[in-house]
């Protein structure tokens, strides 16, 4: 069965639920927040995408430029609105009759506690900055790559906190669906505040998390189209995705089984069970797709009974290092005792699985993927594998292995100096080279 027939099987019944006007509304535990996101975690997600429902500039060192916090109207996975939080940078001065080119960055894994989004840091405005590299400076990662160039070039750039991370609710973390809406969407906040100047065409680069979350976005054309938004008739030109996750495609390809189901859970857990650090981006996944679907998962199904009430208190609290931190300082090496030894709803999980991850369809624009050897958090192969599923249906998708030893979290940085030309060639209109034609 297709990720996309997945989904809406288990979408049906939340919009269902919609319909009649009883959405449930998952609530984070409580952390605590600055005054705008505190009133944005408050209000009610009414309105059409796209619509900024609140705004706060802020100041920027970045050169000829001005920058907004903002919380927007989205939707996720099962079509109920939500709202997302962001971050937003507009060239200062009149814009053109066209309207300036928007970049729409989609961040790597911060977390999933509401305070865990990028925008809420004191100086969010600056180029990527990243926790685990030599000359970041805070906790966790936060910033906007290329920004400079970017306004330079006189482009708007948006930066998406995404759902649950800063706008309430539980962040669906790694429901891949979700997060490409929460991007396709910040455009057209982009566009709706008028300050910016923000035109119709616009690229969406991401890393990591944000890699998913760009092929995701890439893979939804019907989203992008409608009507009715608070930005109508975005074009997207190009997408730019960073060590992208793709569950699904490491997927069976024959309809799921209890017993395919089963073996695909063991497969998952196995490849991000190697390292406390890994375990956690995992946990914060099920926990996410439980939020995404909690009419038909509960955390005791994978998780033991204090496995379940550990990952909840620690993941709805505290940001990723810190959620890795605590399980290590608390389990050691025995963290994977949090886990059953087998999945008592296996069925359902595999499919809430495939339904958010990315959609088996072509890609709306040209992609270009960037990928490192040494990558050891999200298996290099699943770029691989999405590539050739992709090609086979007529799209144009090209993959650079980036030169040296790159890690996860060099790629960013190492494959700027590609893609910001290349960006810059999308808006330019320039001819592009099927990437799908090369080895």
């Amino acid at each position: 069965m297709k990720a996309g027939k997945l989904r809406n099987t288990l979408a049906a019944v939340s919009v269902g639920v919609a319909a009649l006007g009883m959405v449930a509304v998952n609530v984070a535990a409580q952390v605590s927040l600055t005054p705008f996101y505190k009133a944005a975690s408050k209000m009610a997600p009414e309105g059409k995408l796209g619509q900024v429902i609140k705004k706060e500039e802020i100041k920027t060192a970045i050169p000829g430029a001005r920058a907004w916090r903002i919380a927007y109207i989205s939707s996720d996975v099962a079509n109920r609105k939500t709202i997302a939080t962001g971050l937003v940078v507009a060239p200062s001065g009149k814009a053109p009759k066209e309207g300036r080119p928007v970049v729409a960055w989609a961040h790597g894994t911060t977390g999933t506690a509401e305070n865990c989004g990028p925008s809420q840091i004191l100086n969010p405005a600056v180029p990527l900055n990243e926790y685990f590299l030599v000359g970041g400076d805070s906790w966790t990662d936060y910033g906007l790559p290329a920004v400079e160039e970017f306004i330079k070039a006189g482009y708007v750039v948006v930066g998406t906190d995404y759902q649950g991370l800063g706008g309430g609710g539980k962040h669906q973390y790694v429901v891949s669906v979700t997060q490409g809406y929460d991007a396709i969407n910040s455009i057209r906040a982009a566009g709706d505040l008028k300050d910016t100047g923000a035109g119709r065409k616009a690229v969406i680069y991401g890393w990591s998390q944000g890699g998913a979350t760009v092929l995701t976005a890439a893979s939804s054309g019907a989203y992008v189209s409608q009507k009715g938004t608070a930005f109508d008739g975005i074009d997207i030109v190009g997408f730019v995705a960073m060590a992208p996750a793709d569950i699904a495609v490491m997927a069976p390809k024959q309809a799921l089984t209890p017993a395919s189901a089963e073996e695909m859970l063991k497969s998952v857990f196995k490849a991000f069970s190697d390292n406390v650090f890994n375990f956690t981006h995992m946990a914060m996944n099920l926990w996410g797709t439980q939020a995404a679907f909690e009419d038909n998962l509960q955390l005791t199904d994978v998780f033991t009974d204090e496995g379940a009430k550990i990952i909840n208190e620690v993941v709805s609290k505290k940001c990723m290092h810190a959620a890795a931190g605590t399980l290590n300082f608390t389990y050691g090496s025995g963290y994977q005792s949090l886990m059953k030894p087998k999945v008592s709803n296996a069925m359902a999980w595999a499919t809430a699985l495939l339904a958010g991850s990315v959609p088996d369809e072509k890609p709306i624009a040209p992609l270009v993927i960037f990928w490192g050897t040494h990558d050891t958090v999200v298996p290099p192969v699943m770029g691989a594998l999405y590539r050739e599923q992709m090609c086979k249906k007529g799209a144009n998708v090209t993959r650079v292995q980036l030169t040296g030893e790159q890690t996860h979290y060099s790629t960013p940085g190492a494959s700027q100096p590609l893609f910001v030309p290349w960006i810059q060639d999308r808006f330019g209109g320039k001819p592009l080279e099927n990437g799908c034609s090369a080895n």
